[in-house]
């Protein structure tokens, strides 16, 4: 499927390679040349380079220069000089593509190239890592090369942000603290995926222009590309604030839950992940619970919290999904292994695990800004990333990303040798094999790679390997913070290091290990030989993953830079990919006279192996981009609404567009009363409704309204407002209205906004309903969620209108920037649960406005937005 994919989209791999080759023979030729040139005026060149951009010059007819400058700069700097196939994975990037560079081929060096041509524009450039400590040590690293061609270099924190700058060693760094926006307004910034989105989000969310952090979002280059693009993809950013939720309903389903039985009172979808209640379960839970029908009207809200709890107790897992740190459950990223301190599973998931592990329930959230990272990266004028492993998912790079993904030649020849899988009937006896054949390594003296598919099962393993006397390390999300350090010692002699997935990403197992930690060079080097003499670092893999591509990064762990290497997977027909995707076929393969301890080896169960995990992959592919269409509905709403706010915040001049707010607001209430015979008019609802706007004393009576008919009161009541406008901006000064309007408009664009993202969100868990009256849910999503969004801008255009006349300076402040905003609108009771007491001390056009909002008009609830 990849291989037709490839060739009806773009040139062959094979073509694209000669065309980068005849690019970087160009590159080449101007090395004998720049190896003259001073260090001041091989610096030079940076200003030079930007006086040509602002001459109209296109950044292709200076990549070749640019490049050689790089290159040039790196060698004094860094020591490192860019191989050819490294200077064609630059040019990838550039064109805005995604390399495939294998593990070791150098790819945090590659970066440098785009990054510096890019820069020159002045617009700034975005690398995107995936945690803190690379983002921090890439650009330490290779800040140097920027600092040293003039170039400022900057650093996302989870908490803080940095700017690099020079020491009194050219080849190292001094990292000064900045604000968030300084560290934008550097030419190359470094960070997370999170920190990047985050920003977006909080930027948008800034009630002041000079709250903003980002400029525009003009190129980025993704490093580990699929992780970021791919699997971080099912997981939106959010930022969120408690709810007013009562965590008792949360703790009474806890303590029954486990009293239902498996395959009895419920079943568990293994695929879906979702554990599904039968007859008998809906009684037993109505008889523990004590209520007479769990899908009573009543009883609705209590049905989230038992499908929660079901999924807390029988499907997310201790150690697994998730580990309990500190009175705290932290979710495990389940690609990396890492935690994720900070994320939490929405719609109520995570207090239900909290319930289950007895530690303190945190409130609930509701959703004030989302963005899933698929949508934030495509904002991206250009976008590029690298990793060792993309082919695999070519398809989906360039239907979600248009990135055309190009497979870099290694610098050296790939020896590695990846022998076939062994599959065995049990668990147990899987296990058994592993710790024999570790055991049988071990003795040689050879470094050993185990990888696991959890941290529950690493945890397992490590244990029968203690038992065993067997050293080793742990790698895996309980310590990831010496990932790097564990990582970088799994290539020493004898060494064994049991890892989750991929932790340890961006960082290079060395045959030998680190040099630093040998007496001298010599003693290294003869490490490193005898490890190659025993066949280089053997990747044992105790589980096949969901995707081949994850399959892979294990694999590529091995075989670095032309060493040799082995790699091998055991699996068992009780693992979990099998278990959810294979519907049984592995088990009739292999029939039930099969030993434990004895492997199979098959070209049938192999195929049939590549089959389930293709099923897998199409699974979550289908996923991801049902992700993407879901959020796409959402996106073209959030960009018209963060476009609404930015001219609020630019200081775009809203009286205008606030007048005919109110115009349109008055008009409506008008026509919604006064239509039909006027024998049945009745003018006194429409006034009280227009007396919340502005006050109507001696303007409209009723009796007036019945002789003079609409057209004439509504012609009436819109001059009026003009002059009421004309009469405040006299009484308060052009400055507080200007003001006024700013805070207004924003502070109802951002309530309307956090209430219409939870509404789409409920519309979203709730559409799926649909398939069953053979209607197409998304279809079905994004009619609603039109209609939904024509009524928020109707709400906005509202609630403005019904605000502007009641914000007035504040008592106790000379200034006119310090106001009151009378009509807090966003204490206003819901539709659900209105007042039963009307506060005697408010004004008396409130009064009114809490009376209506018990029983007023209907009419005009029926007002569609013009």
């Amino acid at each position: 499927m990849i291989e037709k994919f490839l060739k009806i989209f773009g040139d062959s791999n094979e073509k694209q390679i000669a065309r980068y080759r005849k690019i970087v023979d160009q590159i080449n030729s101007l090395e004998p040349e720049l190896s003259l040139l001073t260090d001041d005026q091989l610096s030079k060149k940076t200003s030079d380079f930007r006086q040509q951009v602002l001459s109209g010059s296109n950044l292709e007819d200076l990549l070749p220069q640019a490049f050689a400058v790089v290159r040039e700069a790196s060698i004094r700097v860094t020591g490192l000089r860019h191989y050819d196939e490294q200077l064609i994975g630059g040019i990838v990037l550039h064109e805005g593509k995604a390399a495939e560079m294998k593990t070791g081929e150098g790819k945090t060096l590659v970066a440098t190239l785009p990054t510096y041509l890019n820069a020159l524009t002045g617009l700034g450039v975005h690398v995107v890592t995936v945690n803190d400590y690379l983002a921090q040590r890439d650009a330490l690293w290779m800040g140097s090369i920027y600092q040293f061609l003039g170039m400022s270099v900057s650093c996302l924190q989870h908490e803080s942000s940095y700017i690099f700058e020079n020491s009194l060693d050219p080849s190292k760094l001094e990292q000064k603290a900045v604000t968030r926006k300084d560290a934008y307004l550097a030419d190359i910034t470094y960070g997370t995926n999170n920190e990047f989105g985050f920003d977006y989000l909080r930027d948008n969310m800034a009630t002041d222009l000079d709250e903003k952090v980002q400029r525009e979002l003009t190129f980025a280059i993704v490093d580990e590309v699929d992780n970021i693009l791919i699997d971080e993809a099912r997981t939106p950013l959010i930022i969120s604030g408690p709810a007013q939720q009562s965590n008792a309903d949360y703790v009474r389903v806890s303590q029954v839950i486990p009293r239902l039985q498996n395959g009895k009172d419920f079943y568990i979808e293994e695929k879906e992940r979702q554990a599904i209640l039968t007859e008998s379960g809906i009684g037993q839970l109505e008889r523990l619970l004590n209520i007479n029908n769990l899908y009573d009207a009543d009883n609705f809200v209590l049905t989230h919290f038992v499908e929660n709890g079901l999924r807390a107790q029988f499907i997310f897992q201790r150690d697994k999904d998730y580990v309990v740190k500190d009175s705290e459950v932290v979710i495990v990223d389940e690609f990396t292994g890492r935690l994720m301190p900070g994320r939490r599973y929405g719609e109520g998931l995570h207090q239900a695990i909290e319930a289950k592990e007895r530690v303190p329930i945190q409130r609930e959230t509701i959703t004030y800004a989302t963005v899933t990272l698929q949508n934030y990266f495509r904002m991206y004028e250009k976008l590029s990333g690298m990793t060792g492993t993309a082919i695999t998912e070519a398809e989906e790079f360039f239907k979600v990303y248009g990135l055309e993904v190009v497979e870099i030649p290694t610098h050296k020849e790939m020896i590695r040798k990846d022998l076939p899988d062994y599959v065995y009937k049990t668990h147990s006896g899987k296990i058994r094999a592993v710790v024999d054949q570790i055991k049988e390594l071990n003795d040689l003296g050879r470094p050993i790679l185990v990888g696991t598919t959890s941290v529950e099962r690493s945890e397992q393993l490590s244990q029968i390997l203690r038992k065993n006397g067997i050293k080793h390390e742990v790698l895996n999300a309980k310590n990831h913070q010496r990932e790097a350090d564990i990582i970088r010692e799994a290539g020493k002699l004898g060494a064994v290091t049991v890892s989750t997935n991929m932790a340890g990403r961006g960082t290079d197992i060395v045959l030998g290990g680190s040099a630093t930690t040998y007496a001298s060079l010599e003693e290294w080097q003869n490490a490193h030989d005898e490890i190659i003499s025993k066949g280089g670092l053997y990747v044992l893999g105790t589980e096949r993953h969901e995707s081949r591509r994850i399959d892979n990064q294990l694999r590529g762990r091995s075989g670095r830079q032309g060493d040799p290497g082995e790699t091998r997977f055991f699996g068992s027909l009780e693992d979990e990919i099998l278990l959810r995707f294979s519907s049984g076929m592995m088990g009739r393969l292999v029939g039930k006279a099969l030993p434990e301890d004895t492997p199979l080896e098959s070209g049938m169960l192999s195929k049939t192996l590549e089959m389930t995990q293709g099923k897998a992959e199409s699974y979550f592919f289908d996923l991801r981009k049902h992700l993407v269409e879901y959020d796409d509905v959402v996106n073209r709403q959030r960009e018209i609404i963060y476009e609404e706010r930015d001219k609020v915040l630019t200081g775009t001049d809203l009286k205008l567009n606030i007048q005919q707010m109110i115009g349109k607001e008055i008009s409506g209430i008008i026509r919604d009363h006064l239509h039909g015979d006027p024998a049945d008019w009745n003018p006194a609802p429409m006034l009280a409704d227009l007396n919340t706007i502005l006050p109507l004393e001696g303007i409209a009576e009723v009796d007036e309204v019945l002789l003079a008919g609409a057209a004439e009161i509504e012609d009436r009541i819109l001059g009026s407002a003009e002059e009421f406008y004309e009469q405040r901006e006299n009484e308060f000064g052009e400055e507080f209205m200007r003001i006024a309007e700013r805070f207004v408009m924003l502070q109802v664009i951002d309530r309307l906004w956090v209430q219409h993202l939870t509404m789409m969100s409920n519309l979203r868990q709730g559409i799926g309903l649909y398939a069953y009256g053979q209607r197409d849910p998304l279809v079905m999503y994004k009619k609603e969620g039109h209609e939904a969004f024509d009524n928020l801008l109707e709400k906005i255009q509202h609630d403005v209108a019904h605000t502007i006349f009641h914000v007035v300076p504040g008592e106790h402040s000379q200034s006119s920037t310090v106001m009151t905003a009378v009509a807090r609108r966003q204490d206003a009771p819901s539709k659900l649960s209105p007042p039963t007491d009307i506060d005697p001390d408010a004004p008396r056009w409130a009064r009114r406005q809490a009376a209506r909002a018990q029983g007023g008009s209907k009419k005009a609830k029926k007002r569609k937005a013009t």
